[in-house]
């Protein structure tokens, strides 16, 4: 490979593993909710944490129906709500709609905010 082809070769590298250029803010007046709209759409995982437990897998194998695996939860202690794995909030077990359960938010957790 010539001088030339080898320079031409490390400039093609260097321009790919740059980082992209900054985003321009959109200061038209609504921009901010139409960039927004982009995202609504996507789903996330949310999941709500009763309580843990750490048992050995002997214990884990001897389990059969009508098992219980105590919890390291109190009853009326509140529950985390998990989003992609992060703990965002916590907060108390509620019955709506019959026999489905809800969440009734206590606290947003601070670091889920600052982070933001």
């Amino acid at each position: 490979m010539s001088e030339t082809e080898e320079t031409a070769a490390d400039s093609a590298l260097a321009s790919t593993d740059a980082a992209p250029p900054p985003a321009k803010l959109n200061t038209e007046p609504g921009a901010d909710a139409k960039s927004l709209d982009a995202i609504f759409g996507v789903k996330l995982d949310v999941r709500v944490v009763l309580g843990r437990s750490r048992i050995p897998i002997s214990e884990l194998l001897n389990l059969t129906k009508g098992s219980v695996i105590e919890l390291d939860r109190r009853v009326g202690e509140p529950v985390d709500l998990m989003i992609n794995d992060r703990m965002v909030a916590r907060g108390d077990l509620v019955r709506v709609k019959g026999d489905m359960l809800g969440v009734a938010l206590r606290e947003i957790v601070k670091d889920f905010i600052s982070d933001a």
